[in-house]
């Protein structure tokens, strides 16, 4: 996927935190530390590093939501990350993402923290970040088919 790709589907996807430029992804797949795992709706983006890990973004096409794509993508992030020797992963979501959460949940995240006023929004207010985390030693799900 190309960065005006990546930050077409990001932006069909995001207004809370906004949508990354193609160039901010022009520099995420140029660092080494980082890895697309693609989809042909969608896509995550995850950095490893001294043994942690962070879901930078995970992003699905607002028209093929509720497929199993998101959890597919979740599921390869995750063993991405453990396969880089990640120990831990932690992101950022928006408080009221409850689709966001709930994924995250059932992919074995918790919260441990919060981030007031963390994210811009349209309308010139604030929103909170949650911050989660999981250990990668456990299972994860599997990738769904493109298509």
């Amino acid at each position: 996927m190309t960065p005006e790709a990546l930050a077409s589907l990001h932006r069909a996807g995001f207004t809370v935190p906004r949508p990354w430029r193609a160039e901010e992804f022009a520099g995420f797949l140029a660092d080494p530390l980082c890895d697309l795992i693609p989809h042909d709706h969608g896509f995550a983006l995850v950095r490893t590093l001294a043994g942690e890990a962070e879901l930078l973004t995970i992003a699905v096409d607002p028209a093929h939501r509720r497929k199993g794509i998101a959890q597919g993508l979740m599921g390869a992030a995750l063993d991405r990350a453990a396969a880089r020797g990640g120990e831990a992963m932690f992101l950022e979501v928006a408080a009221g993402n409850a689709g966001a959460i709930a994924l995250y949940q059932a992919s074995g995240f918790r919260r441990i923290g919060l981030r007031p006023a963390y994210y811009a929004c349209p309308d010139g207010t604030r929103a909170d970040a949650v911050l989660m985390a999981r250990n990668l030693t456990s299972g994860t799900v599997a990738m769904p088919e493109s298509g």
